[in-house]
């Protein structure tokens, strides 16, 4: 097939440099992250994937994948390549009230499905940004303010329709295609291209409790000891989030983002302890639930993990922070504490997301679009390694597997980018790993879908 034919077969838009708006087809969250790719396939059905899928064999093009494109280490771009991109016509959520169901879009954004769904007093674990696109966060795992209720996003996923690397539109679940269900919930993109999600719904209040605090740095050792105080026994209505970065007075801050699902009056009576020690300023109040995950923005990071709230690990990468702060550059290191228990409840090797049940922690580094991306780059890639060794040194504790961190926050992993790790994908996916291999023989034996913790065929 040559691209006169794709094209007049294709029913979607295919873009090149060509036309006028390739520069916007390209254009990435992340500035960092976009990639110049030969084609890009704006995709209107199964049928226009298969399609691009067959003309990106022929030409020899590798593939990438775009959903929402917030992948800040480049899995939704390629450069030289073909990529699929589900975002201008594949975008929506649809809620079936009755079977509690949300049937998404491939290429929709978190926020399409909190709206959808809340209008029905409905909602699904979703990620903490509502821009982020569903495919990528799903595929990976996906943590969420909802994760302590009704665990993780792959938890929650009951099918999906998926085009194979032979063009093959299948449809994955528990009692079809059961193997591929399995690959889908943690393994990534490599098995082909998911063109719909249906989501279990959950019955969700329409306001909840949610916002800042802000402290000065002098207050870390008592904030850290009011989060490891709330972390040993917290409960399922319940999450927040820690952060130590330069607030925009170029002053050290720490933010605590708090998550109630309840009232103000018993979210504020279930922090108490964070009130108590006087923020500066404090955004929490009753807001919107749909609302919620428009408070977190973040461009190079990278994900680990941490045994626990403590001090001695939070500290020494915040004392790096203030002493390396430069003006165009913030860096943030975010400590995620959602209770786990619904996570680790599961059998480890129901999917292969790995349920360690240690928090999260992201080491982020963000700067304004307008300066040199590569240059930037490569000196904030330095700098987040180097913070994330400071608190991998301070807690010796982790098993390997731990060490590993959230595959979602990986950068080291996607294929085609400096510092790719060989092997990743064996690593993060452990004792999985040989079952994963078998099922990407049976549907990519050609590794075509290659982008992201690249899985070698058996």
């Amino acid at each position: 097939m040559d691209i006169n034919t794709f094209k007049t077969q294709f029913k979607g838009d295919v873009v090149t440099s060509a036309d006028p708006d390739y520069t916007a087809s390209i254009a990435r969250w992340a500035i960092n992250a976009e990639r110049p790719a030969e084609v890009v396939a704006f995709v209107k059905d199964e049928t226009d994937v298969g399609l691009a899928i067959q003309y990106a064999r022929a030409a020899k093009l590798p593939i990438a994948i775009r959903g929402g494109g917030h992948s800040p280490a480049g899995a939704s771009s390629s450069e030289g390549g073909l990529v699929i991109d589900l975002s201008r016509y594949l975008d929506g959520a649809k809620v079936d009230e009755g079977m509690r169901l949300a049937y998404v879009g491939g290429g929709a954004l978190w926020g399409a499905v909190d709206r959808a769904a809340i209008v029905h007093g409905l909602a699904t674990v979703a990620g903490t940004v509502s821009h982020t696109g569903v495919g990528g966060l799903t595929l990976g795992g996906g943590f969420g303010w909802l994760t302590s209720e009704h665990g993780m996003v792959v938890d929650n996923l009951v099918q999906a329709t998926i085009v194979t690397a032979d063009g093959s539109i299948v449809v994955a679940n528990e009692r079809e295609n059961s193997d591929l269900f399995f690959g889908l919930r943690g393994g990534g993109s490599n098995f082909g291209v998911v063109t719909e999600f249906v989501y279990q719904l959950h019955p969700q209040r329409a306001i909840v409790y949610a916002g800042v605090l802000v402290f000065p740095h002098t207050s870390l050792e008592k904030v850290v000891e009011a989060v490891s105080n709330w972390w040993a026994t917290c409960g399922e209505k319940e999450g927040l989030l820690q952060l130590t970065t330069m607030g925009p007075d170029g002053k050290p801050a720490v933010l605590i983002v708090l998550f109630y699902n309840g009232s103000e009056a018993e979210g504020r009576a279930n922090f108490k302890a964070f009130h108590d020690l006087g923020p500066l300023q404090d955004t929490t109040k009753e807001i919107p639930y749909e609302e919620l995950n428009d408070m977190m923005a973040s461009i190079y990071m990278k994900g680990l993990t941490h045994s626990k709230p403590l001090y001695s690990v939070i500290s020494k990468p915040f004392e790096s922070i203030i002493t390396r702060a430069e003006p165009d550059l913030t860096l943030t290191v975010l400590y995620e504490y959602f209770p786990l228990g619904k996570v680790v409840a599961q059998p480890k090797d129901r999917t292969p997301f790995r349920r360690d049940g240690t928090p999260g922690v992201c080491v982020a580094a963000a700067w304004k679009g307008d300066l040199d991306a590569p240059g930037m780059t490569e000196h904030a890639r330095g700098i987040v390694h180097e913070l994330a060794g400071i608190i991998m040194d301070g807690d010796p504790g982790l098993t390997e597997s731990q060490s590993l961190g959230y595959c979602n926050y990986d950068p080291d992993a996607v294929a085609g980018e400096k510092n790719t790790v060989p092997n990743k994908a064996k690593l993060v996916f452990g004792k999985n790993y040989p079952r994963l291999q078998a099922i990407k023989k049976k549907y990519d034996p050609d590794n075509v879908f290659n982008k992201w913790f690249s899985i070698s065929p058996a």
